[in-house]
């Protein structure tokens, strides 16, 4: 009765899945060895399909839609790409407390921010309030974070600002500058928009974690240093923002360029402000110190220079700042002539930049309140309303890590806590901006020399230095790109070395001899557990890695490599002569024709050493391919087994033997 259930549950596992066959080199006495399974043979329109699922709807953003009537399927596609309708729907007063809360906290924070950040894009301060008000509406509507704060950033605003004044004098042709500016600004959002669409954001992962610690940190120490302009009261100042120039110019300027008074101003509220945010990292129940800290200074500066009249005295001041809400840009963009293409750059670069950051935001603080956003949707939340504040008189906006670090901890619920910012903004356009006319450059210099300094994050870069030498090549290179040459150089330094890392990963894979644990079946790599023993007559590699074009022939060459130096040590220590080496093949997700190739190859030098190759465990995809280009008949297929252990009782029937005992 027991043999035939036996027959029965074989007969299932055979119609069920293929094996390879059992090998007749397998003494009578060693235990059953198991065989690896072949997948059966898919359609290829399926697999393709498959494929294509994987790599651009890894989400299944259609799992929603399954089983639904037409009618809710439609909602569904309208929620999909308003949630305010899903959310909106559930929204109560309790809810609305926190992001009125929330919301008059960061206007607080945002208006002096603006006008700040205007400057470092060159463009007028009203420009930076209007990308505060269009943006985070249409934003509000579309994006999948509660936390995330839309508007001008400071690296985003120097970049633009230094990429479009290499094409354009913001000063000598300001309408011209502001027309690629939007044009800039529309591409942005066309590209974030695409790349959502076509389900492209992976793309932005190229950008590692390391290169944007370090390039972010660069980028602040540029930002900080043009503010010197403000902040010592310089008029004729260098555009570049290496720090060779920028020092040089403001030595030049020391024996008659510097007020003192400006000076006086910068410093007595930079202190301020630094002292506002300690108080708010000190006690976090105090996170509105910090927030309400630069309107407070730039309340207080402008009455002094008012009372004072110290603008009559070399005080530098704001003077005029535009009232009223946004007027149409849309005739100023650039959709044909000369600066069509120098605004499709411009745009690109700072539309990824602009991505990067939003995503990483968005993905920080969704972490923190265990939620989910969705990366794809919000790309084309942020490119649609790049798109239209192009329209608006915006230039490029994205998310604000301080202004959402406030929002959080100001206990905002939802993205209202962004409407409600737009409306304070939009009051402000509308009566307040006439009272910024005596704010003084110095000031601004000072909240944007505040706010960068956050960007330092020196704890990740001891970090990185501990986990990954590699990595902090890479963030320390997109740093000193920035720093001493120009920020566009530190971003293709870093996009650089991060594909040369990818580059290196992929065609320099590691490689690792194993050994047996002791009192186990168990066979791990020796340099990571010294006690491992190592099988007499056997080697035993494994590969630690797809194997491609790109890497075949390494593989090849440093299987062959860790053969020779074991040969040489078993000759010197009076070992046995390696008669089998075995490719531990589980990290090997899978194998391309120059791949089979190089196995081939080194298939061919084994034999004329008359050592025996070996497979241990190839996946699915492996075993499959090695069966079709007949690579498995050419080894043979009793050759090919499930486990180390399995092949090491099939080599070495001894120690097979001494394990059972």
């Amino acid at each position: 009765m027991s043999s035939v259930v036996h027959l029965i549950e074989e007969g299932r596992e055979q119609r069920e899945i293929r094996s390879l066959p059992s090998s007749h080199l397998q003494p009578q006495n060693a235990p059953y060895v198991h065989r690896v399974g072949v997948p059966r043979k898919q359609n290829l329109f399926k697999e393709l399909g498959a494929t294509v699922k994987e790599t651009f709807f890894p989400d299944d953003p259609l799992r929603p839609f399954k089983d639904q009537p037409r009618s809710k399927k439609l909602l569904l596609g309208i929620q999909a790409v308003f949630p305010i309708l899903e959310w909106g729907r559930s929204y109560n007063f309790a809810k609305f407390r926190g992001d009125l809360i929330a919301g008059l906290t960061i206007a607080s924070l945002c208006i002096p921010q603006d006008i700040s950040y205007a400057k470092l894009a060159n463009m007028d301060p009203q420009f930076g309030l209007y990308a505060s008000f269009v943006p985070p509406l249409i934003y509000a509507c579309m994006g999948s974070s509660r936390d995330m704060v839309i508007g001008p950033v400071s690296v985003v605003s120097l970049l633009l600002g230094t990429l479009l004044q290499r094409e354009i004098d913001p000063i000598k042709n300001k309408e011209e500058y502001r027309r690629l500016a939007f044009t800039a600004t529309f591409f942005a959002g066309i590209t974030e928009v695409t790349l959502g669409l076509f389900r492209l954001g992976f793309l932005v992962d190229f950008l590692s974690h390391a290169a944007v610690v370090g390039f972010m940190g660069g980028a602040a120490i540029a930002i900080a240093l043009r503010q010197l302009k403000g902040f010592l009261g310089i008029q004729n100042f260098t555009k570049e923002n290496g720090i060779v120039h920028v020092m040089h110019s403001v030595c030049q300027a020391a024996h008659h360029g510097w007020n003192w008074q400006t000076i006086v101003i910068g410093v007595s509220f930079l202190a301020f402000l630094l002292f506002a945010k300690y108080i708010g990292k000190k006690n976090k129940k105090l996170f509105w110190v910090p927030a309400i800290a630069p309107l407070i200074s730039v309340i207080l500066s402008t009455f002094f220079v008012y009372i004072t009249r110290a603008d009559k005295h070399g005080v530098r001041i704001v003077k005029h700042i535009e009232k009223g809400i946004n007027p149409s840009s849309a005739k100023e963009i650039y959709f044909s002539g000369n600066y069509l293409l120098k605004g499709f750059k411009i745009g690109v670069v700072a539309g990824m930049i602009a991505l990067t950051e939003a995503i990483a935001i968005g993905r920080t603080f969704a972490s923190m309140k265990d939620y989910q956003v969705d990366g794809n949707k919000e790309m084309v939340a942020l490119g649609t309303m790049n798109v239209v504040g192009s329209l608006t008189s915006c230039y490029v906006t994205t998310g604000s890590f301080s202004r959402s670090a406030v929002n959080y901890m100001a206990g905002c619920k939802t993205a209202v806590s962004n409407m409600i910012m737009s409306l304070v903004v939009l009051l402000t356009l509308l009566f307040i901006t006439p009272l910024f006319k005596y704010t003084p450059n110095a000031i601004l210099a000072a909240i944007i020399i505040s706010a960068v300094i956050g960007l330092i994050d020196l704890e990740a870069v001891f970090l990185i230095w501990k986990i990954d030498k590699l990595d902090f090549v890479a963030c320390m290179g997109a740093f000193f790109g920035v720093v001493f040459i120009s920020v566009e150089i530190g971003l293709l330094i870093a996009v650089s070395i991060s594909f040369a890392k990818i580059l290196l990963q992929v065609t320099r894979p590691r490689t690792a001899i194993l050994g047996k644990v002791p009192r186990t079946n168990v066979y791990r790599n020796v340099l990571q557990y010294p006690e491992a023993t190592k099988v007499p007559g056997v080697l035993i590699v494994r590969v630690d890695s797809a194997i491609y074009f790109s890497n075949s022939n390494y593989i090849k060459e440093r299987i062959l490599r860790w053969l020779t130096d074991e040969e040489e040590k078993g000759i010197a220590s009076y070992q046995p002569k390696i008669q089998f080496l075995i490719v531990e093949m589980s990290p090997v997700t899978d194998i391309d024709t120059s791949g089979i190739h190089a196995f081939e190859e080194l298939y061919r030098s084994l034999q004329k050493r008359e050592i025996q190759l070996v497979l241990a465990n190839p996946g699915p995809v492996v075993i499959d391919k090695l069966l079709v280009s007949n690579f498995a008949n050419l080894i043979g297929e009793d050759r090919i087994f499930l486990t180390v252990a399995d092949a090491v009782a099939s080599c070495s029937p001894k120690l097979a033997e001494e394990e059972q005992v």
